[in-house]
């Protein structure tokens, strides 16, 4: 298996209820792959992989990657 994308992670912290993780896919069309809901105060973390190119979030969170700390709302 080729780990050549890098395999950054980030640590995603709910800071409200329903906080929803969506992982895309890869490739020549970018679809849903996985998804997961966070209740506040729970953390994920989550990895860019050979199958995974993008992280998308819904809701309140805090974010922190090895580029710094970002919150969504």
């Amino acid at each position: 298996m080729d780990h050549s994308t890098g395999n950054d992670y980030i640590v995603i912290k709910a800071e409200e209820n329903g906080v929803q993780v969506i992982g895309l896919t890869r490739g020549q069309d970018t679809r849903f792959h996985h998804t997961e809901k966070l209740d506040k105060g729970e953390v994920m973390i989550a990895q860019f992989t050979t199958h995974t190119s993008a992280i998308k979030i819904r809701g309140k969170a805090t974010l922190i990657t090895k580029h710094g700390e970002i919150e969504s709302d």
